[in-house]
């Protein structure tokens, strides 16, 4: 079974997955990578500023195969 890593950049901080995941395919990494940034989105709170969220699923010789992006920005008017 392939094995692929599940990289999160804030903006500011990258925490880099040094342990991976065994999935089946690219498409089960990719499941796994939208669940883990709703999770990210349902916990956000009022931001004071831009904030941007990035997803990467590497693989095994540690090419990114995948990014999930999330920008949260409110803008008063």
């Amino acid at each position: 079974m392939p094995r692929y890593f599940i990289d999160l950049h804030d903006g500011a901080n990258l925490v880099r997955d040094h342990e991976g995941f065994d999935f089946a395919d690219l498409a089960a990494a990719r499941a796994q990578a939208v669940r883990m940034m709703t999770r990210l989105a349902q916990g956000l709170s009022d931001p004071r500023e831009r904030q941007d969220y990035v997803i990467a699923v590497r693989d095994a010789q540690g090419a990114i195969r995948l990014r999930l992006r999330l920008s949260y920005d409110i803008e008063h008017g």
